[in-house]
């Protein structure tokens, strides 16, 4: 006998050496292999239902086994398969430790001097076997064949959950979570939009790049934007007469390269249907028949307010499987058109194809001064400049381009050099009529904040 082991270890030991186990001892030793066997199986049970794969899954729903077809069920409802297990493992360790600690007062019962060295072997002992061998290896093993494993328990866990008390005691703990879920769905945290604004800007860093930012911002932002902030107006939209003639039709849509055009009966504001050039193709050999009934080959347009947001017309889209929409203002008047792609651009940015203006029209005179046509759109305009535009949108009333915004802010059409101070912004008409403003000079920022709503550059 090891002269170094402590004398509170080894006098225990020699005495159950000496005396053996009694008879019911050794059954109490062989329901705790049972109850850790179990322990092993059902611990196995959660790591192979709940690592399954979306091809094992898939391997699962085409399984016409009365194991495969029990398994299906187990997972259509995951929380009662989890509750039965853990109410089932709870209930085999329970048993097991109540067992382990009977066997241990045998092995090694207390006595005075070795109290905390038999607390520490009993603490010890118990826990890493219930670990090792109920926990850690089975959940291992059953993760490397959670299909098999998943199978091979299924009809175990679907007669243990319909069992009381366990059945009962599934009910309450489900039941239970499915209150303390609606309770914090209820209290759950509401962030506004600005606030989500903020905390992107406060997390722009190196590991992120430009364009990976201006598609989160554009993600934040998605939801604030209106359909007049992205809209092509009527001044720059490609539509078609309804009296004109089928020759007339193809030469303008050769022209434009667009796959949708408005139809309209008069003017634009009376816009009857929308034109997909892909109905045209079987009567292309009608091209020199001037009495060809093209009109009948419009479908109907879908119309939309011009506050409308755009998160909500994704989804009307998406709904309707329309890619067009035409934007009409409180009077009933057709303002515009806005598309899929204006959308899906204001997240992803610029998508540009063969028929598209590869840039912006615009002039860098130098870094604080640009000139655009009075036409370009103010979201444009943010663009260019790397403008939030904040300072636009608070004064723009119904205006969406440059010229609109200074008509709308000036109260009439500036003559050519009159100019307007937004913020630390200047505009400057360049060039206008008495319809329009043409092209425009901004400058930013100015050097000092200007009070100025309306002047003169002469």
């Amino acid at each position: 006998m090891d002269e170094s082991m402590p004398q509170p270890i080894i006098d225990p030991l020699v005495t159950f050496l000496q005396s053996g186990f009694a008879s019911n001892d050794w059954i109490s030793l062989f329901v705790v292999f049972i109850l850790l066997a179990c322990s092993a199986l059902i611990s196995g049970s959660e790591a192979a239902f709940f690592s399954l794969s979306p091809a094992e899954k898939d391997c699962l729903k085409v399984d016409e086994s009365k194991k495969g077809k029990t398994a299906q069920n187990l997972l259509k409802k995951p929380q009662e398969l989890l509750a039965t297990i853990l109410i089932v493992n709870n209930f085999v360790n329970v048993g097991l430790v109540i067992l382990s600690s009977a066997l241990l007062q045998k092995i090694y019962p207390p006595a005075p001097g070795n109290e905390t060295i038999r607390l520490v072997v009993e603490i010890f002992s118990i826990t890493l076997t219930l670990l090792l061998i109920g926990e850690v290896i089975p959940k291992i093993y059953a993760t490397k064949n959670a299909l098999k494993f998943s199978l091979s328990m299924s009809g175990t866990l679907f007669n243990l959950s319909n069992l009381p008390p366990i059945s009962w005691l599934k009910s309450f703990l489900v039941n239970g979570s499915n209150i303390i879920h609606k309770k914090a769905k209820r209290k759950g945290i509401k962030i506004s939009s600005d606030e989500l604004e903020q905390a992107l800007a406060l997390t722009k860093e190196d590991h992120t790049s430009k364009e990976e930012h201006k598609i989160l911002e554009g993600i934040v932002k998605f939801g604030n934007t209106e359909v007049c902030q992205i809209m092509r107006s009527r001044m720059d939209v490609v539509a078609l007469e309804n009296d004109l003639k089928f020759t007339e039709v193809m030469n303008i849509i050769l022209n434009s390269g667009y796959s949708r055009i408005p139809v309209f009966k008069e003017s634009f504001d009376d816009v009857i249907g929308i034109l997909f050039v892909k109905d045209l193709l079987p009567y292309l050999n009608q091209t020199e028949n001037e009495e060809f009934n093209w009109i009948r080959l419009i479908r109907k347009p879908f119309f939309v307010p011009e506050n409308k947001k755009i998160d909500d017309l994704l989804k009307e889209f998406q709904g309707k499987k329309v890619h067009m929409a035409v934007v009409v203002d409180e009077y009933g008047g057709s303002s515009g058109v806005c598309t899929l792609e204006d959308i899906l651009e204001e997240i992803v940015g610029d998508i540009t194809d063969e028929f598209d203006a590869d840039e912006i029209a615009f002039t860098k005179i130098d870094d604080r001064t640009y000139i655009f046509e009075g036409k370009t759109a103010l979201v444009d305009l943010y663009k260019v400049i790397d403008i939030d535009g904040r300072e636009f949108e608070s004064n723009k009333g119904d205006a969406d381009s440059i010229g609109g915004f200074i008509v709308e802010n000036a109260g009439r059409i500036p003559r050519n050099n009159e100019y307007i101070d937004i913020d630390s912004f200047r505009l400057i008409v360049e060039s206008s009529d008495k319809r329009r403003v043409k092209l425009v000079k901004v400058i930013c920022p100015l050097d000092e904040t200007p009070v100025t709503i309306i002047g003169t550059n002469e």
